[in-house]
């Protein structure tokens, strides 16, 4: 009978149990057991016993087995979360600090280097924002996966939240030179795995990521100070451009300062209006104004005019773009407004620059027809221009919302062609009215006959397409009548 319900590897404590408890007396003590069930599976049983002995008869065992199978199941699921991300598997930031604090101490001992890589993806927001959290979790599955595929069987990828994962590394080299070549090559493996598409509900999606190192050669620092130096590495890769690795080095922490003052400064700007627009021309072959962009600038009290590459990457980074791109917005479309009743300016375009957070945002094409409504500007004297850096996040969601824009009236420019990823496929799918030549470009011309051979081309293949194209930061006459030469239809600078 015992055979039946007591599994196997049990067998002989069960016999050794019952021998205490028939000749010598001995309780058995009580505790959790594994019963087994008819069909070969295991039930989790808290079980006592009682010897009961009446004179001239055969002794007994009184047993009595409570099925505490779901309380169990509950304790080791609990358990399990304590140190264990539930989405992805990965352990999390409690076993993730254990298990750092432990290889502090071996690589120590053993005079091997220790490095900690901390992995944020580029626009993660974005996808939330546009298709669910559904959709973002499934990422994230992808990327965890990935990144464990990515690294050697010793070293550790954990979960921190949100779209932040470590990854530790142990055992490299003592020469800090080549654990740092081995780290980079690491990196740069892990950037090229987590650049391919992503296959997700139906849609691909392209992402990136920037990645921060840091490599622990003091041991005096705690865990917390090296996870804190890979996140300020991390963020030096952001406004690198991303998609990049950095190693973290002392100034960073100046950085690190400098760029939470400065989010705070943006919250202050913004509620007390400190930001003013500007409207750069754009002019056509004979030299006629045919629009303008509108580019912002912001009065600093302090600090006096604070650079647009300072505080944009900043503003993105803290999710501002979205309050600082909706008054940029409202504030041009007050201006065309004004232009639209003046017979002199109402046939002007407006190129307003929208970020990727705000065009793939689900509340951003309603918000755009109100704004358009409510101040009486004309749709199609309006053009938006996004990056090319945008188009790796969601060629499908772009489409779908500038699809629906250009219905209402508006156009579209891509910006600062040929620097990003743009492809063929793109300005065939997107439906785009116009593209800009990135002033990189523009200013080589005279120098570099590369340069000049990518102006050309890119004029040639938007004539091609039937698309307009604007040359960028055209600011003296060579330039102008260099570009002039090559076809281009219009200029600004």
């Amino acid at each position: 009978m015992l055979d039946l319900i007591i599994p196997t590897s049990m067998h002989e404590v069960v016999r050794q149990n019952m021998q205490q408890i028939f000749s010598f007396g001995q309780p058995i003590p009580s505790g959790e057991f594994q019963l087994q069930h008819k069909d070969g599976s295991r039930v989790d049983v808290f079980s006592s016993h009682t010897l009961i002995e009446v004179p001239g008869q055969p002794s007994e065992i009184f047993c009595i087995d409570i099925d505490i199978t779901r309380s169990k199941a509950a304790e080791n699921e609990a358990r399990y979360l304590a140190f264990y991300d539930a989405l992805t598997g990965l352990p999390n930031r409690r076993l993730l600090m254990e298990r750092l604090q432990q290889a502090i101490v071996n690589n120590t001992e053993s005079g091997h280097s220790l490095a900690v890589m901390f992995v944020d993806l580029d626009n993660f927001k974005t996808l939330n924002d546009t298709r669910g959290h559904a959709v973002g979790d499934l990422l994230l599955q992808h990327v965890a996966e990935r990144l464990r595929n990515g690294v050697r069987e010793q070293d550790i990828v954990a979960r921190l939240g949100g779209d932040e994962f470590v990854v530790i590394l142990e055992d490299l080299t003592g020469n800090a030179i080549e654990a740092a070549a081995d780290v980079r090559q690491l990196g740069e493996t892990i950037l090229a795995q987590l650049r391919q598409p992503y296959s997700l509900a139906k849609q691909n999606h392209y992402f990136s990521a920037s990645i921060g190192a840091s490599i622990f050669d003091d041991p005096k620092v705690s865990p917390d100070e090296v996870l804190q130096q890979a996140d300020m590495a991390m963020y030096r890769a952001k406004d690198k451009g991303r998609n990049t690795l950095c190693f973290f080095n002392p100034e960073m922490q100046q950085a690190m300062n400098r760029r939470a003052l400065l989010e705070t400064e943006l919250h202050n700007g913004l509620r007390e209006r400190q930001f003013r627009l500007l409207y750069q021309a754009q002019v056509d072959r004979d030299g006629h104004v045919i629009g303008a962009e509108v580019l912002v600038r912001w009065h600093h009290p302090a600090h006096g005019l604070v650079a647009p590459s300072e505080f944009i990457p900043a503003a993105e980074e803290s999710g501002l773009i979205l309050s600082l791109g909706n008054w940029i917005m409202e504030e041009a479309l007050h201006q065309q407004a004004r232009w639209r009743l003046d017979p002199q300016l109402r046939t002007l375009n407006l190129s307003i620059n929208v970020s990727s957070r705000q065009l793939l945002h689900e509340n951003f094409i309603p918000q755009t027809i109100a704004l358009l409504e409510n101040t009486g500007a004309d749709p199609k004297r309006i053009k938006l221009e996004i990056t090319e850096s945008f188009l790796l996040q969601s060629v499908d969601g772009a489409a779908t919302t500038m699809s629906a824009l250009q219905a209402y009236g508006l156009e579209f420019s891509l910006d600062d062609f040929g620097t990003g990823y743009s492809s063929l496929s793109y300005l065939k799918r997107l439906p785009l009215f116009e593209i800009k030549i990135d002033q990189d470009f523009v200013h080589g011309i005279l120098q570099d006959a590369n340069d000049a051979l990518i102006a050309q081309s890119i004029i040639k293949l938007a004539i091609s397409l039937g698309l307009h194209v604007i040359a960028e930061g055209v600011e003296t006459s060579e330039h102008y009548l260099a570009l002039l030469d090559y076809g281009c239809p219009a200029f600004q600078g």
